[in-house]
């Protein structure tokens, strides 16, 4: 990570409507458009050139924000193809070149490597089904295509949609990771506290069964859709976590993982015993 200058213009003044990402020193430009001002852009002489294109939608069954990656040669003209024919999505946001360069080679492994590294993220569900096969592309251009994919990424994450970026904190200088464990009956999890709240990791282990009272409550059915979209797999007694799950909340991610109902500050503990209220709540102390 680095310091770097992101400009955002909006054509109309409006926040929530048309947006125009850039770094300043960089040739790629993110333009993000709501559904209902689509006729606005596909207008643009940018809608006319090559581009690859995330359309953002409703959340899953699982509360994961869903996406549809794309590219084409005309941008503009695919888009007016999805508004006819793709119902989940509410906004759309297009990755292009400020001089015009990008070419299909480029947009074809941009495309392929974008669902590779979502995928791999596991922050969104992806609408496209799998990554498909890597297309040949020359090591010059694959090598821009990198360059062009990191700057995408950070503007994408600029705009609130942090497609690519890993779930759980960086490791420290030393290769450490500050991890957090919650033991039960039937359950063994362990997590991270991030900065979007509180990410349970792959292999972790929820009870099977949840108390009576838990029952047909908001976390028995966000539970339960886990389980239905795979995220949460019986294996013997247990739940199994697939993969790296982000929850808004420690202690929604200490129910899903006891069953039952838990204050998560107090039931996620260090490796020293200490508790995550003990470690991150209470050292912000108010000032005088």
């Amino acid at each position: 990570m680095r310091p770097q200058t992101i400009q955002i213009y909006l054509p109309a003044g409006d926040p929530r409507g048309v947006r125009v990402a850039e770094i300043t020193t960089r040739i790629v430009r993110v333009i993000e458009a709501p559904r209902s001002q689509l006729g606005e852009f596909v207008k643009t002489p940018e809608a006319l050139q090559v581009g690859v294109y995330f359309l953002m939608g409703e959340l899953s069954e699982a509360g994961l924000p869903r996406v549809y990656i794309g590219q084409s040669s005309s941008v503009g003209n695919r888009l007016a193809q999805h508004n006819q024919n793709k119902d989940f999505w509410n906004r759309v946001l297009v990755v292009i070149s400020l001089t015009n360069s990008m070419t299909q080679t480029h947009a074809l492994f941009l495309e392929w490597f974008a669902i590779s590294e979502a995928t791999k993220a596991g922050r969104y569900s992806l609408e496209n089904g799998n990554t498909g096969a890597r297309p040949h592309t020359p090591a010059p251009l694959e090598a821009d295509c990198h360059e062009i994919h990191e700057t995408a990424a950070t503007l994408l994450a600029t705009l609130g949609q942090p497609i690519f970026e890993p779930l759980t904190n960086a490791p420290t200088a030393r290769g450490e990771k500050e991890l957090f464990y919650c033991k039960g009956s039937g359950a063994d999890g362990v997590g991270e506290y991030t900065t979007e709240g509180f990410v349970v990791l792959k292999g972790s282990q929820a009870r099977l069964e949840i108390v009576a009272p838990l029952q047909d409550t908001a976390r028995s059915r966000n539970r339960e859709k886990l389980i239905e979209e795979g995220i949460l797999v019986k294996q013997s007694e247990s739940l199994i976590f697939t993969r790296d799950h982000l929850f808004g909340s420690p202690s929604t991610a200490a129910s899903i993982i006891m069953g039952r109902s838990a204050n998560g500050w107090d039931t996620w503990k260090a490796a020293n015993g200490k508790t995550l209220d003990e470690l991150k709540r209470q050292t912000v102390a108010p000032t005088a």
